[in-house]
């Protein structure tokens, strides 16, 4: 059964299975058809989130087990919802090797266990290296034999058979593996990990065993009807994701398949045998076009007068790709090298195209074309590297090549932690547009682009996901549609924040930048909260404090410009004000781009609790608890008649996520087609509308413009001479031609649907 909409809950041990099950029939009353969950298998102690899976073969404990599972299951069933899964093929969690039992065997055994080759170790160094000591040169006199155990403080490790005599020393050092330094591990690692994070080490998924290993669990929850859905979490770390998307799609052929893939603008997927992406390039189209295009100079000015700064979007992301490729990711930029030893500048060229790549990876030979781009920019950066680069290209275009597939592996870890998790925290010119997906260089989307993208969506994927929020996203929807208001008043936005960086100075004013539109795009926020964001921010951008290297100086004045901002009464005075300033057409816009990604071609996606007002920022910011029985209530108030305002609560948004996937659920027909469908009068480019076949979406873009030029005065959309009922206020319509001004009284949105 294909999805017509989904609701992602972050399913963890405090929202266990069996809580999960009991949200079955609001969801069903929301109108989605399946609940779409976190990873389920049995993931590291603790674990918040559920990617660090230890063991493939069970339901999470943490979670409820298998008997949580079929409850989960049952409640769904009897509430007429479908399951969604999001599994991860890419890596495994070993942070707690004894939760482990296939990497504690090849701890214990080395190259002689079963699981040497489950994981993807380079073997030549010899012993496997652990970076979890202290920073200290006398660390190893901290370990300790207890229980049949190498012990470093509260971390275990086997010990080989026969080797458990002697000094702690002398026992480790006759092991399988070698702990150092956890300094060493960016350098020296001989596992492949997910992006630079040691304590998930990489699959070797693209060997059948392996493959069968970790997902004979998943795959009998599809055949014994438990799931109908899966969402594959970060494909760009396999080795040959068009492989695996074969044996996965031939193991559960009628199971729809979505795909965490990150698309660049303009970069079209492989043909693979998936349903589409989980949306994120829809949620950069979305998010654009409620962003006033025409005023991105300003933004220019005030980035230069905050900064001083010169750097343009690309070569800031060359600059923070390069280092990511050279430090984070050394470990795996040496492994390739060692595979062209007979090339001179192997390894700088390698980072230099990694660093010029222009989108995530290739997926041989389909992408060749950025190999081609990546080599001509490089080359035009490092004149001195043609040769290397050169020598490397005819091999890297190769697919059959050893170094070619570790190289597509690597660009997408590259451009993860110098664009998404570097670049977007150090360009803070207009973070609206700072989104996984987008490239915040592209300031807004034309009403054009966006329709001619949802045309193309409609024709090549009309059955992928579509999303505004996620567990990854920077800021939520709301945020950025908040944000999205300060590209229509950016003289006032420009006195303001050039003032407050005056009040309460920081040392680092792209930082500070960053804050600010953080405090009034999520305001009223508590202290705490964007304490911790701005920390996570400053740590994240590494120009100023780093994780591995905090300056407790500047975090210092950090945490000082924070407080600022809530003990300086004038100063909070003048933030509240601001940010109520923007807020209602704030909700304009939230409730425009929420209505449009509910009805635009693909599988709409609710992020948990986004269904209200959501002013969430970065993980785990965007995990916190969700007040499901205020969210019942106000459906209950809805259902019974009541029209919400559109107010501080939210229950407008919820009024439209429910009408919409209601309609989408009980009359798809309405929704198989797309023709936009233009404003007409003065101010009709502030209208932006789409026909799906029978349900038309009318949203309001751009309203502060609009309320400048007095509203919407004689502006009219045409439709076919049908009477239509619009579906959130119950009117009806008739003629060929509709008054907005009438249509959007009540709400800045309508929805239209053909009466029969």
């Amino acid at each position: 059964m294909l999805p017509t909409g989904t609701y992602r809950v972050q399913v963890r041990p405090e929202f266990p299975l069996k809580t999960t099950a009991e949200l079955a029939d609001y969801l069903a009353d929301l109108g989605v058809s399946h609940l779409y969950t976190a990873p389920l298998l049995a993931a590291t102690p603790g674990s918040e989130h559920g990617y660090d899976v230890v063991d493939h073969t069970q339901v999470s404990p943490a979670l409820g087990g298998a008997d949580g599972l079929r409850s989960l299951s049952a409640a769904l069933s009897g509430a007429g919802l479908g399951l969604v899964v999001d599994i991860v093929p890419n890596h495994a969690g070993i942070a707690v090797p004894s939760a482990n039992p296939t990497w504690w065997d090849v701890l214990r055994r080395g190259r002689e266990s079963e699981y040497a080759d489950f994981y993807d170790i380079d073997w030549s160094r010899g012993r496997l290296l652990i970076p979890t000591l202290a920073d200290s040169p006398d660390a190893l006199d901290d370990l300790s034999v207890e229980d049949g155990e190498l012990r470093y403080f509260d971390k275990r490790f086997p010990i080989a058979d026969g080797t458990g005599e002697g000094t702690p020393r002398e026992v480790h050092d006759r092991q399988h593996y070698e702990l150092v330094n956890w300094t060493r591990g960016d350098s020296e690692l001989n596992y492949r990990r997910f992006f630079a994070i040691v304590d998930l080490a990489g699959l070797r998924v693209e060997d059948p065993k392996v493959f069968d290993a970790t997902h004979a669990e998943i795959l009998r929850w599809v055949n014994e009807g438990l799931v109908q859905g899966i969402r594959v979490d970060h494909p760009d770390g396999l080795r040959d994701p068009g492989a695996y998307f074969e044996r996965l799609h031939r193991a559960a052929p009628e199971t729809w398949l979505v795909v965490e893939k990150i698309l660049e603008p303009g970069e079209e997927m492989p043909d693979w045998p998936v349903a589409g992406t989980t949306g994120y390039d829809a949620l950069a189209e979305v998010g654009g076009v409620f962003v006033d295009p025409g005023t991105e100079a300003f933004f220019d000015t005030l980035q230069h007068h905050l900064t001083g700064g010169e750097t343009s979007w690309p070569d800031l992301v060359h600059e923070t790709k390069l280092h990511a490729a050279t430090t984070l990711l050394a470990a795996e930029l040496a492994r390739m090298a060692r595979l062209a030893p007979d090339i001179e500048g192997a390894p700088r060229a390698l980072a230099e195209l990694a660093a010029c790549f222009p989108v995530y990876r290739s997926y041989l030979p389909f992408g060749s074309r950025h190999l081609a781009r990546a080599r001509a920019e490089a080359g035009r950066r490092r004149p001195q590297l043609i040769p290397a680069l050169d020598q490397l290209t005819a091999r890297l275009r190769n697919p059959d090549d050893e170094l070619a597939a570790r190289f597509q592996q690597y660009t997408g870890a590259v451009m993860a932690k110098g664009v998404e998790d570097t670049a977007f925290y150090r360009w803070t010119r207009f973070t609206a547009r700072n989104e996984v997906g987008n490239d915040p260089a592209d300031f807004g989307v034309s009403p054009d682009r966006f329709h001619d993208a949802n045309d193309e969506r409609r024709r090549k994927w009309p059955e992928a996901m579509t999303t505004l929020s996620t567990h990854d996203t920077k800021r939520s929807e709301d945020v950025r549609a908040r944000l999205a208001v300060l590209s229509e008043v950016p003289g006032d936005w420009t006195e303001v924040v050039r003032r407050w960086v005056r009040t309460a100075p920081l040392p680092d004013p792209a930082l500070a930048h960053l804050v600010w539109q953080a405090a009034v795009g999520a305001w009223p926020i508590s202290r705490e909260r964007l304490q911790a964001y701005a920390l996570k921010a400053g740590k994240e951008a590494a120009n100023s404090t780093s994780w591995t290297k905090p300056d407790e100086e500047f975090e210092a004045a950090l945490r000082a410009m924070v407080d600022r901002i809530y003990d300086d009464p004038a100063l909070n005075s003048e933030v509240d004000g601001f940010a109520a300033s923007i807020t209602p057409p704030g909700w304009a816009n939230s409730l425009g781009q929420k209505l449009v990604q509910l009805t635009m071609p693909g599988v709409p996606d609710v992020y948990q609790g986004t269904e209200l007002w959501d002013y969430s920022l970065v993980d785990p910011d965007n995990r916190r608890p969700v007040d499901f029985g205020a969210r019942r209530e106000l459906l209950a108030r809805i259902d019974d008649g009541w029209l919400p305002p559109v107010d501080e609560t939210g229950a407008a948004k919820l009024l439209v996520t429910s009408r919409a996937l209601r309609l989408r659920r009980q009359r798809p027909e309405l929704f198989t087609s797309y023709r936009p469908v233009f404003g007409e009068g003065r101010v009709g480019d502030h209208v932006l509308a789409f026909d799906r076949g029978g349900a038309v979406t009318v949203t309001t873009r751009l309203p502060v413009g609009l309320s400048r030029h007095g509203g919407w005065g004689d502006t009219t959309v045409s439709l076919d001479g049908h009477s239509w009922t619009e579906v959130f206020t119950n009117t009806s319509y008739g003629g060929n031609r509709l008054s907005v001004a009438e249509l959007l009284q009540t709400y800045p949105v309508a929805l239209l649907v053909k009466e029969k």
